[in-house]
């Protein structure tokens, strides 16, 4: 009888598992009804064999060790039936009904029942949705991304074109006959599907857009982020800048007798912040579903990720390039700044110690020292071979043209060069004057801040509508906001003119 009524109630957990959901009201009035009575049972089984005759000075050993003995049983049956170890709750001293109760909670709250067999019982994908994952690594294997672990299925499915994917998707949702349609005719049912939220075919397009245009992002070729750092602001309005508390007064002598001065902290404002948002819309066309042109679906995506990176690239070394007005009314290199040398200079090792001389003696916006350790170098193509040999030859010729240490050397490890071709393209490309930047590592002040809502940095995929258009449309977006915090984070050199390897 016992079994039964547990068995049934493994089955109400089972059931309730199976379908991703909690315990229904009916469900849940018989696991209860179905508890009562087996702590029904427990209770006259405990009463047949654990009542011991006892007076005030006499207890029957047996039939104590008799009841303890039972008060395992039942637990290590409560337990099997879960395949739970029941050592735990025997070592407790715990009873049977608490023993029960405790079971049943880690079940709930586990959401992991056990069958019968002790084997754990898992919600698997259906068949479609293991086609719809195999059709979309399909498409992207057929259409040149190089996938690490593709779906099962998908090596089989990727000589299919569009059309055999839409006649195989509305095949197993129930159409039949369309064979013998043309492509014409299918790409319409197709489009009637668009927003059908069980139809396979748009789902297994926007499967594999969403993973062409990740894969697109994560290969894009940019360096902004290596010297830039990465916030966040939660919506659109103009973040005005918070303000920076300045340090404590120095401590001044108190002669004898005398009162000690109250002094006040200063603060400034930091500059402010927005959000913009920045996007692209990109069409699977009728003409491209009958020409099974893949790649509108596999490469356009990646191209467009790819875009929003270099996008904000760009937008970062034409900071660099064109020296705007910043916050405090000042173009961000300036000498009021005393981060711009004052001529412009190839690789020297002169350039590069007075530009760590520069970045190390800043100081704050109350006039304190500051530690700025130089950390990056950001140049033009064209440079990265001198610096390589300015940092990595460990002695020089001195002005007697007899070997010296190179004071240099040791930054070989410390200093990061990043060269960008974007810098060489916004000045004008070879046989122009190319800047070149110092930039610093501290936690004192910052230089260029990259924003983006709610910190996520990767474009958003929606497909929409548009009317008149024949095709799938998706919308591609990414709300990000690029600013200079504060311009003690680098020194500029104005450079000069790179020659072209090719004249």
């Amino acid at each position: 009888m016992k079994e039964k009524l547990i068995q049934r109630q493994q089955e109400l957990v089972d059931n309730a598992k199976a379908a991703g959901r909690e315990l229904t009201v009916e469900e849940q009035a018989e696991f209860d009804e179905i508890t009562a009575k087996i702590n029904a049972l427990a209770k006259s089984a405990e009463t047949t064999t654990a009542t011991v005759p006892v007076n005030e000075k006499t207890v029957d050993i047996n039939a104590v060790r008799e009841a303890e003995r039972a008060r395992i049983r039942e637990i290590e049956d409560i337990c099997g039936s879960f395949g739970i170890e029941a050592k735990q709750y025997v070592d407790s001293d715990k009873s049977v009904d608490q023993v029960r109760e405790l079971v049943m909670k880690k079940l709930m709250a586990e959401k992991a029942p056990l069958n019968q067999r002790g084997t754990t019982v898992e919600v698997t994908k259906d068949a479609n949705e293991k086609f719809r994952d195999a059709a979309a690594d399909a498409l992207l294997l057929k259409g040149g991304v190089d996938l690490n672990a593709p779906a099962e299925g998908a090596r089989d499915l990727r000589g299919l074109s569009l059309r055999d994917l839409f006649i195989e998707s509305a095949t197993r949702l129930g159409e039949t006959g369309l064979n013998i349609k043309s492509s014409d005719d299918l790409f319409d049912m197709a489009k009637r599907q668009f927003f059908n939220p069980t139809a396979l075919f748009p789902a297994i397009l926007d499967q594999t857009v969403n993973k062409a245009y990740v894969e697109g992002h994560k290969q894009a070729s940019v360096t902004f982020d290596r010297f830039t750092k990465k916030g966040s602001l939660s919506d659109f309005k103009v973040a005005n800048g918070s303000y920076l508390l300045g340090p404590a007064a120095e401590f001044k002598e108190v002669p004898e007798g005398a009162e000690i001065k109250h002094s006040t902290l200063q603060d400034v404002k930091l500059p402010s912040r927005q959000l913009k948002t920045y996007g692209e819309q990109f069409t699977l066309t009728r003409q491209a579903f009958i020409n099974d042109d893949v790649g509108l679906i596999t490469r356009v995506p990646a191209k467009y990720a790819e875009s929003a990176k270099k996008t904000i690239n760009k937008q970062v070394y034409k900071i660099l390039v064109d020296n705007p007005t910043i916050y405090d009314g000042v173009t961000l290199f300036h000498s009021t700044h005393k981060n711009v040398l004052t001529t412009g200079t190839g690789v020297t090792q002169a350039a590069v110690q007075a530009m760590i001389l520069a970045l190390g003696t800043q100081t704050d916006q109350f006039g304190n020292a500051i530690t700025i350790n130089p950390a990056k170098i950001v140049t033009p193509v064209g440079m990265g071979f001198d610096f390589f040999s300015l940092f990595n030859t460990e002695k020089i010729n001195s002005v007697g043209n007899t070997q010296a240490e190179n004071p240099l050397y040791r930054y070989r490890s410390a200093i990061e060069i990043i060269e960008d071709p974007v810098l060489n393209v916004l000045c004008g490309g070879f046989g122009h004057q190319m800047p070149w930047f110092l930039i610093g590592a501290t936690e004192d002040t910052e230089f260029i801040e990259v924003d983006y809502l709610n910190g996520q940095d990767t474009p958003t995929l929606r497909r929409s509508e548009k009317s008149g258009q024949l095709g799938f449309i998706w919308d591609i977006y990414l709300d990000w906001g690029v600013g200079v915090m504060d311009f003690r984070g680098a020194v500029k050199n104005p450079g000069t003119t790179i020659a072209s390897p090719l004249s």
